[in-house]
């Protein structure tokens, strides 16, 4: 898809990421004609994603995230400048601005039909998908397994050994650039139909029982000490969590409303794949 052209004489396909980032946000700011122009650092930017030598968020030594919003910029571009076209998969046909992604058993993914990953996203080696979905710009770490009909949303960062539960729903973050994404940090385990949006954190090894919902306003609820400990927009690690519901005052009455229940940690005899249900059932956890 990337195209090989040139600028100041150097092949695109070589210019650092602070060039090609520069062609990009020039992109960004520049009129539908001249952002034509640019239609090849784009493609190059969408090859390096895929490759996975660029990533819309990465993480730092202290633990924190720092988001590339030229790289949202990047994709939108995409969607703004590219042609619809008619993609031909064996027996399937589809009609898209982005092709599917090629070349899989070469980078040793598993993809069982008719799951889908998308051009653009990174899949590192000894993942498998199950037939579920992933968008452009996502990132996920090797030893994953996306269960079926799972989806991992635009942009969505998935650490290495995560299992996605079948249904689960990773939101996708492409608007405005720079918005962090949904991050599930390593070895975390999302239970079934349990979905995460708008940019919340799960952090490492941590546990979602089957239905939790966290978005941006859910308050997450550490209930393990005497006094309750509320966290918004981040699951600290290793937390086993429950969908909970609270109690609030409206101007009709009482209701309850949603909320996600810290009830545990895991302990280090659960760490194993293959021993990870255990922890829900010592917590009574619905998977």
């Amino acid at each position: 898809m990337a195209k090989e052209t040139t600028e100041a004489g150097r092949p695109l396909a070589t210019l650092g990421t602070d060039a090609l980032a520069a062609r990009i946000d020039a992109a960004w700011t520049a009129g539908p004609d001249a952002a034509v122009a640019s239609m090849d650092a784009v493609d190059e930017t969408l090859a390096r994603l895929d490759e996975g030598r660029l990533r819309v968020a990465t993480q730092g030594p202290d633990g924190e995230w720092t988001v590339h919003g030229w790289l949202n910029r990047a994709i939108l571009l995409t969607f703004r400048l590219a042609k619809m076209q008619v993609h031909d998969v064996g027996p399937y046909q589809f009609h898209d601005k982005i092709p599917l992604k090629r070349d899989l058993a070469a980078q040793g993914v598993r993809l069982v039909p008719p799951g889908h990953i998308r051009y653009g996203a990174h899949v590192e080696p000894g993942c498998v998908i199950m037939p579920g979905y992933v968008n452009i710009g996502a990132y996920i770490g090797s030893g994953t397994m996306v269960d079926t009909w799972a989806t991992v949303g635009s942009c969505a960062q998935i650490g290495r050994n995560v299992h996605l539960s079948g249904g689960v729903g990773i939101g996708g973050m492409l608007e405005p650039p720079g918005t962090t994404p949904v991050i599930v940090e390593d070895g975390a385990f999302l239970g079934s139909r349990s979905i995460v949006v708008e940019g919340v954190r799960i952090g490492a090894q941590a546990v979602l029982g089957a239905n939790v919902v966290l978005t941006s306003s859910t308050p997450i609820i550490d209930v393990t000490g005497p006094v309750e400990v509320i966290h918004k927009m981040a699951v600290p690690p290793r937390s086993v969590v429950i969908p909970g519901v609270r109690t609030k005052r409206f101007a009709a009455g009482e209701y309850g409303v949603p909320c996600a229940l810290i009830i545990g940690q895991r302990r280090a005899s659960t760490d194993r794949k293959t021993t990870l249900n255990q922890v829900l059932r010592e917590f009574a956890v619905a998977v």
